[in-house]
């Protein structure tokens, strides 16, 4: 037995910022100072708060300990571990109340999280089957093999209202039926482990701090659908995940988890690893079938579903990491215990990686029902620098954008789609005012335009035309007009869809790489940019007649009226420079302008002002 117990986050993010040098550091103090059996270091998954990496907990205390660095840790063991008394200077500020060590779960970024999916990591050892199994780890697997019929794990997983947690929402349970129903000489399970959405990392921290989880889950799908092979399809810039993967299939073969007969119950399963190169496409099932089937990732159509014709011409069940880290505590605990969680429509907890203009970037757990700004302003720990919140990105290259007006929406998978968004795999990106929308749906589109797998038109040159059409509004070249042709381009890309011959879509990325474009135009008004550029002028100069009837001859004076008690006087003097500087008027119209002083004046006072907007706004001609 160890007195103390030092857990340090061995997950990507402190990875980077070399928590294995601290650890081999640790290491090595505790052995010169006589402690190496009483104390002991355990390198762990990620603990969340990424934000404060290297991250480093001592127990039996509880004390976090974060930005941990080499050089920090004599210290640790001498102070701490040697002597017992806490270095309060490395304490994450939160735990410290009064001089009272808290415990983590009290603090801001805890307290109103709930770990399901995210349970072990950074608790135990991802890389120990022990610890797993000292966590109940296969306990599930066990009772489905010797207590359940497979219909009846089915039932479980009905009952328990699991949706899947790749984007798409379709129910778990009512997934491994259809699946079940298909009688067929072989079938597989397959785990979507091909996180590809910019600024998502949820599977990639499963996979690194709890492998065993999704191990075991794979293993209960099959048994449930009938199927004996699995394949865990994760993309080769994930060397730490496919690492500890591998380590964890190889380990559950030898305890005779994995393999023939386990539990003695007749039932045999294997798993298998299958690198992807990152291509995003590959997110979608077929496409990752195909893939894993030694071919070009691009997506085929449907019907027939892979539930009926998947991986290698037969009956497959797919579901991403998430979904499955969920499955085992669901058979343990019951599906009463997982419902009672979350919204009616959308049971249990949802991992959201939780990034952009945020405090506390980093990996939270939220039961579903929790609003956007308990999510942002608590648990992040609001926008840095004073600044205010404008929108937040939900479900990456294929989701929207939630503005400050929806911040107290209820995040499921109904509410998500009644805005406009979608739940997507998990990642949140919030933005401050700074952030230019534009700019926003560009970058998204820039992504998807790498990305496209070149097999459709309407994705391949439609999705070039419109990134061509931002680029030009953000050159400061845009017309009203190009904001007309993006919408029409958007309409036609969606309806030049490629359909097979039952009319179902053949490949989700057509359909969802736009909607960001159109998201963006349509929660934040497609003019948006020109009113913030122009209200300025009503706000100083509305008692101007000539300024008016000039802008009422550019049809835009209604829409600026609504927009001006929207920004305060610094906004208005700082909008008013980007209007001179981007509007182009013609010759008269200058001249009228500038036959009053008090414009004059105000014009040569502005144009002494340093202007560093990211936001350049479309031109007037």
């Amino acid at each position: 037995m160890y007195r103390s117990h030092v857990l340090v986050c061995g997950g990507t993010g402190c990875t980077s910022a070399n928590s294995p040098a601290i650890i081999e550091a640790l290491e090595a103090q505790i052995a010169e100072k006589g402690l190496t059996d009483e104390v002991k270091v355990v390198q762990t998954g990620c603990h969340g708060l990424c934000a404060l990496g290297p991250i480093m907990i001592v127990y039996p205390e509880g004390c976090f300990y974060s930005e941990v660095k080499v050089e920090d840790v004599p210290e640790i063991v001498e102070e701490h571990l040697l002597k017992g008394r806490i270095v309060k200077r490395l304490l994450y500020d939160d735990t410290i109340h009064q001089d009272v060590v808290k415990s983590i779960e009290s603090t801001d970024f805890y307290k109103k999280q709930k770990r399901v999916a995210l349970r072990n990591c950074g608790v135990i050892n991802p890389e120990d089957i022990d610890e797993y199994i000292a966590y109940d780890g296969y306990q599930a697997l066990a009772k489905c093999l010797t207590e359940y019929t497979p219909e009846q794990v089915i039932q479980v997983i009905k009952d328990s209202g699991l949706r899947g947690r790749g984007g798409g929402g379709f129910p778990t349970g009512r997934k491994w039926e259809l699946a079940a129903m298909n009688k067929a000489d072989q079938k597989y399970v397959v785990c979507n482990a091909d996180e590809g959405d910019p600024g998502a990392f949820m599977d990639r921290s499963v996979l690194e701090g709890d492998p065993h989880c999704i191990v075991e889950a794979m293993a209960i799908c099959g048994y449930a659908v009938g199927a004996t092979e699995g394949y865990i399809y994760v993309r080769a810039e994930y060397p730490i995940a496919v690492n500890r993967l591998e380590i964890a299939i190889q380990q559950a073969k030898e305890y005779g988890l994995l393999g023939k007969n386990i539990f003695d119950s007749g039932f045999d399963f294997d798993l298998h690893i299958r690198l992807g190169a990152g291509a995003f496409v590959c997110g979608e099932e077929t496409a990752l079938m195909t893939s894993i089937e030694g071919n070009r990732g691009e997506p085929r159509p449907r019907p027939p579903y892979p539930a009926v014709k998947g991986l290698f011409g037969k009956p497959t069940t797919e579901n991403n990491v998430e979904t499955f880290a969920n499955v085992p505590q669901i058979i343990l605990k019951g599906a009463d215990w997982f419902a009672s969680m979350g919204t009616e429509r959308s049971k249990g907890t949802k991992v959201f990686a939780l990034g952009g203009k945020i405090k506390n970037t980093g990996l939270v757990e939220i039961p579903m029902g929790t609003t956007l700004r308990e999510i942002v302003e608590e648990i992040g720990g609001g926008i840095p620098n004073g600044k205010k919140f404008k929108a937040a990105q939900t479900g990456g290259p294929s989701g929207g954008c939630i503005p400050a007006s929806l911040m107290d929406t209820e995040i499921d998978y109904d509410n998500l789609t009644a805005i406009g968004c979608m739940m997507g795999s998990g990642g949140l990106i919030v933005m401050d005012e700074d952030n230019c929308m534009v700019d926003i749906a560009k970058f998204f589109l820039e992504f998807t335009v790498d990305e496209s797998c070149g097999k459709c038109s309407p994705c391949r040159i439609g999705t070039k035309r419109l990134y061509d059409l931002l680029c030009k509004i953000t050159d400061g070249k845009g017309t009203l007009e190009d904001l007309d042709t993006i919408e029409e381009l958007c309409i036609s890309i969606i309806s030049c869809l490629v359909m097979n011959n039952e009319g179902t879509h053949e490949c989700f990325k057509r359909r969802d790489v736009i909607s960001i474009v159109v998201d963006n135009m349509r929660v934040y008004n497609k003019r948006e940019e020109l009113q913030r550029s122009c209200c300025i002028v009503l706000a100083f100069l509305s008692k101007y007649q000539d300024v008016v009837d000039y802008l009422a001859i550019m049809n835009i004076s209604g829409m600026l009226l609504s927009c001006v008690t929207e920004f305060n006087e610094a906004d208005n003097v700082r909008y008013f420079a980007q209007c001179v500087s981007n509007i182009s008027v013609n010759e008269v119209c200058c001249q009228q302008l500038i036959q009053d002083d008090v414009v004059r004046v105000l014009l040569q006072f502005l144009s002494l002002i340093h202007i560093s907007e990211p936001t350049r706004h479309l031109r007037i001609s």
